[in-house]
């Protein structure tokens, strides 16, 4: 078992970052780490202690850390200039080549996050469809923006479609603008949409929703009764854009959206995203294509960023090599098979889910197929699970294992052998517990 052992400077910096940032972090992982480096599949601690990481940055390193080409393409940008508020080649690139690679992709605008795409996206389905109501699911991850943060994870779910808001300081008003629909069933997604397609802009979900894959039929089924009336279908791909194939998810699995949203692997480690789609629906970023009353205002100042650009252009060109998606399936499918062997060797009930770019362990006996199958889980286990991986050299989320095309051999035995132990001891202490 690794020896996790924390240094004076490291306890230094996160008795700082508590006198000055709320909970002491910044709001993404548990605050008790601070990182320093990171390279290929591993990153470092401020006490030197060493992970395997499946956290990657929460998805855009999948190229792996610091990858010399991608170094190497920022530094040649840098003394050149970081942002320019203006049009720049590197930018431009890179959208020639986000619009050769996927498929709903006509033209896109830039913006440097996902919760930015996402919140445009909803805002682009409602000028092009000139009314308010958006269908999201429960369980699905859309960002911070009012509508978004509705039946993300409520901890009592309600009635569908009801949403309820995840967050305090969103208007009441929300509510009513957002239908919630259960992950994975056709049939009720239908009822809704029959019963509310001339109220609603827009249809946006995960084709993979957090590591819940769709079942057969299901998005085949969503873009068949959006196009049916015209409502926009949005796939949020911030996550799965170049990670499940080169033209992201609707490549992968055969649906083509009206919309989506990237971010994250585009680029390339820098604060990047875009909002992608057909050319009559972006349209709407262009006033003099449809003059004032249709025009939707997008203005960031980092938007299209040149080294950011850049880096992504350098990731992109890297995924493209001969071998590189086949190689980071290769790794998540191993690790996935493993790890499910592993549960049962221990007597442990868990499915593990996903696809296997991504994937994690729900600890159920249950088939898992939507957010409401998530949260019977035994959470508090997959709590100690992964707290006992940490202690190991296991970095990751509290949700998902991300896999990367710098992840090797070394990293999946490093792996299998901290699940082994870490179920091994949850095995025990579980058996030590009185009945």
């Amino acid at each position: 078992m690794t020896a996790i052992v924390r240094s004076e400077l490291e306890l230094g910096i996160a008795t700082a970052a508590r006198r000055v940032l709320p909970g002491g972090g910044f709001g993404n992982l548990a605050s008790d780490i601070v990182i320093r480096a990171g390279r290929g599949g591993r990153v470092w601690d401020e006490s030197g202690n060493e992970y395997v990481d499946f956290l990657l940055g929460s998805g855009p390193m999948l190229v792996g850390h610091a990858h010399p080409d991608v170094t190497e393409a920022v530094l040649a940008q840098v003394p050149l200039g970081t942002t320019f508020f203006a049009n720049n080649r590197h930018g431009i690139r890179l959208a020639e080549t986000i619009v050769e690679a996927v498929a709903c992709a006509e033209q896109l605008r830039f913006v440097s996050s996902g919760t930015e795409a996402d919140m445009y996206a909803i805002r682009l389905a409602r000028a092009f469809r000139r009314r308010e109501r958006i269908l999201k699911f429960e369980g699905g991850y859309h960002g911070m923006s009012d509508p978004a943060l509705m039946s993300l994870a409520p901890k009592q779910p309600g009635n569908f479609p009801l949403a309820s808001p995840d967050s305090a300081g969103i208007p009441a008003r929300v509510r009513d603008e957002v239908l919630v629909a259960p992950f994975n069933d056709l049939a009720a997604v239908e009822a809704l949409i029959e019963a509310h397609h001339d109220e609603l802009a827009g249809v946006i979900v995960e084709p993979l929703q957090r590591v819940i894959a769709p079942s057969p039929g299901f998005l085949e089924g969503l873009r068949r009764i959006t196009a049916q009336y015209g409502i926009v279908l949005i796939f949020d791909e911030v996550v799965t854009g170049f990670r499940f194939a080169y033209g992201g998810a609707q490549e992968y699995y055969g649906v083509t959206p009206d919309l989506c949203t990237l971010g994250k692997v585009i680029g390339g480690g820098f604060p990047l995203a875009a909002i992608a789609g057909r050319a009559d629906i972006m349209a709407h970023f262009d006033r003099a294509r449809v003059g004032d009353d249709g025009f939707l205002m997008q203005i960031g100042t980092l938007s299209g960023n040149p080294v950011a650009a850049a880096a992504g252009l350098a990731a992109l060109e890297i995924l493209r090599r001969p071998g590189a998606y086949e190689r980071i399936f290769a790794t998540g499918r191993t690790l996935m098979t493993v790890l499910a062997e592993l549960l049962a060797k221990h007597g442990i009930a868990g499915q593990v889910v996903g696809e296997p770019p991504m994937f994690d362990v729900v600890f159920s006996a249950d088939p898992i197929v939507n957010y409401r199958d998530v949260l019977r889980g035994n959470a508090a286990l997959a709590g100690r699970f992964n707290a006992k991986l940490r202690a190991r050299g296991i970095m990751k989320g509290d949700t998902k294992y991300y896999v990367s095309l710098a992840h090797d051999d070394a990293d999946i035995r490093h792996t299998i052998a901290a699940w082994d132990g870490a179920l091994a001891e949850l095995a025990a202490e579980d058996a030590a517990t009185p009945r």
